[in-house]
């Protein structure tokens, strides 16, 4: 066989060498994913749960020692770079209620304050660009509803502003003013647990709320 002839052949030998070569490597990549996902989740799903208990222990952080602050910033920093979820503001995993399970904001946990009463409840609609925080405050040993409602405007897939727009104490409402703004930067979102950092360089811990949970 001569070297023309061969060479014109070349072009197909070729293609079919980067195509056994591409199968394989297919092959080789999905393989290792199968094995390396399961291990990936479940850790991912330990941290969750060391998080959480931590969080439940020192009551949203309003008991938590600068040690267990520290743990639990290491613990959300992890979750951080495990993040499953690439574009979390259009994902659909970040609408619905949620309850606070632990943050750094010593004012939302009314830190030597008057103390809150059940569930700290943030819920989202991103189709709607709206989100609420609405909580149970007790005033000498009265509990009076408290609200917030705001306008979200997305800056990137991620974080979005926040304009607060009214508040409402008990039965008396009045419009925030214009300078109540801030950001909420969602760096981890799976079915059932929020991670988000504040402008003022708070964290939050959330859940999916349940309302049937006692």
């Amino acid at each position: 066989e001569s070297f023309w002839s061969l060479l014109s052949r070349a072009p197909g030998l070729i293609k079919t060498k980067m195509r056994t070569v591409l199968l394989v490597v297919s092959f080789a990549f999905q393989a290792a994913s199968s094995l390396v996902l399961p291990f990936a989740k479940a850790g991912r799903e330990k941290i969750k749960s060391d998080l959480l208990q931590l969080a439940l222990r020192t009551e949203r952080g309003l008991t938590a020692s600068p040690a267990e602050n520290d743990e639990v910033i290491r613990l959300f920093e992890q979750l951080e770079k495990l993040n499953p979820t690439r574009k979390p503001l259009k994902s659909g995993l970040v609408d619905g209620v949620w309850s606070l399970e632990y943050t750094t904001s010593e004012s939302i946990l009314g830190k030597g304050g008057f103390p809150r009463v059940g569930p700290i409840l943030q819920e989202i609609d991103t189709e709607n660009l709206r989100g609420e925080n609405s909580e149970i405050v007790s005033y000498f040993g009265v509990s009076v509803p408290r609200k917030v409602t705001a306008e979200l405007n997305p800056r990137n897939d991620q974080l979005t502003d926040v304009k607060f727009k009214r508040f409402s104490v008990g039965p008396i409402g009045f419009n925030a003013p214009d300078s109540f703004r801030g950001f909420l930067d969602i760096t981890y979102v799976d079915d059932n647990l929020r991670l988000t950092r504040g402008d003022k360089g708070n964290i939050f811990v959330l859940t999916r709320f349940d309302s049937g949970k006692k």
